[in-house]
């Protein structure tokens, strides 16, 4: 594989990345009212699900997919209600008269696990590994260097992307202290994940 076409590659995905989906909208979303902790909480999360995701993807699951309409639409509304699900809890939050840092430590992998399951179990993101990193595979060279080159590349700027917003909104949040403005976070932030959810109940195949 040549330079020019790894750079090519790598310019698309960060493009591709820095577009919000539901994923980037659950790290915001916790960051808003959870600080700097739960932001790289949910950081972790999405990278690890997104090697879940990447590695499905490279066995087989992600071909399966892309041509069954049933496994695609169980896999679409599992992640879509579990987005609802968290938004509505979000909503629900008690306000705390205090510095968001000061949550539990168990919250913390909690927040691991919801960035993890939200990334993982998005078809999209499978689909896109099956549809996307094809087309920068040469044939006559070695298949498993070139995916471990791709796809390190691909979750490197998938931290990168994750940890910008999450850093963005962890910023906005260190300020949040009063309960009014975690009553107002707590509802933006639920509203996003409800709202994310939706999207991804709506998602077409091949979308």
């Amino acid at each position: 594989m040549t330079f020019e076409l790894w750079l090519t590659y790598a310019l698309a995905a960060g493009v591709l990345l820095a577009i919000p989906g539901p994923t980037i909208l659950l790290v915001v979303s916790y960051a808003l009212t959870g600080g700097r902790r739960a932001a790289w909480n949910t950081v972790a999360g999405v990278v690890l699900g997104d090697l879940t995701a990447m590695t499905l993807s490279f066995v087989g699951l992600g071909a399966v997919l892309s041509t069954s309409a049933t496994a695609f639409t169980v896999l679409k509304w599992i992640g879509a209600a579990y987005l609802v699900y968290l938004g509505i809890r979000m909503w629900m939050a008690p306000v705390e008269d205090g510095p968001p840092e000061r949550q539990p430590s168990r919250s913390g992998r909690a927040m691991l696990g919801h960035a993890f399951t939200v990334t993982a179990l998005n078809p999209k993101g499978i689909v896109f590994f099956v549809a996307f990193v094809p087309q920068f595979l040469v044939p006559a060279a070695p298949m498993v260097p070139q995916l471990l080159l791709l796809g390190g590349t691909f979750l490197f700027l998938a931290l990168l992307n994750a940890a910008g917003y999450a850093w963005l909104a962890g910023r906005a949040g260190h300020w949040v202290r009063k309960p009014a403005v975690q009553r107002t976070t707590h509802r933006i932030g639920g509203t996003l994940l409800i709202g994310a959810g939706l999207l991804t109940a709506a998602a077409r195949r091949g979308a």
